[in-house]
């Protein structure tokens, strides 16, 4: 029986505690929420290409599964999944193994920039998330996909000067995300700005 609820979404430490209780769910979950960082660790940081990544990306799932108990604090899970990752990156390059790097050369030799650079990325999309949909969607546009403030209002069938004081109402918002993350107990999803 599953433990993963269809309300808002467990935190790390709660998934972590779900798989150390055998929730399969959980475990699904949890792959599903590190997927995209372990494959960019592996793909940027250490520029494997694609078919030796994917290979990376496997077994840093299987050894997370078989050492999840050596985690000592369930809401660290994501630094020990990046350290893992590494890890297994290193010993790729260290065993020889015929590993093909995407631009014919060492891996980044400052990977603590690039996980850095990484982990803000995911923050941001996670934060991205938790925004209201009209939000979600004005950053989008703007920033992902470079479109112009009128491109953006004929889109939204919003004036094209509408567009820079929502786009800047939702950074402000997303800035009081990023922000308020550290702080234990606030409250989230409370009203935005329309």
């Amino acid at each position: 029986m599953s433990t993963v609820t269809s309300g808002s979404p467990p935190s790390d430490a709660q998934l972590v505690a779900r798989c150390r209780a055998g929730d399969d769910d959980a475990w699904r979950v949890l792959v599903e929420r590190f997927s995209r960082y372990v494959y960019a660790i592996v793909v940027q940081a250490f520029r494997f290409r694609e078919h030796d990544a994917e290979d990376v990306y496997q077994d840093v799932f299987i050894r997370m599964y078989e050492r999840l108990d050596q985690l000592r604090e369930d809401d660290a899970v994501r630094p020990w999944l990046a350290q893992l990752t590494r890890r297994v990156c290193l010993d790729r390059l260290r065993a020889g193994a015929r590993i093909e790097l995407a631009d014919d050369e060492m891996p980044y030799v400052e990977t603590e920039d690039a996980l850095d650079r990484i982990d803000e990325a995911v923050a941001v999309h996670e934060l991205l998330a938790t925004l209201p949909e009209h939000c979600r969607e004005i950053l989008d546009r703007f920033f992902a996909r470079d479109e112009s403030y009128r491109t953006i209002g004929e889109a939204l069938e919003l004036p094209p000067g509408t567009i820079a004081s929502r786009i800047s109402r939702c950074l402000a918002k997303l800035r009081e995300e990023l922000e308020g993350r550290s702080d234990v107990g606030q409250p989230s999803g409370e009203q935005v700005m329309r």
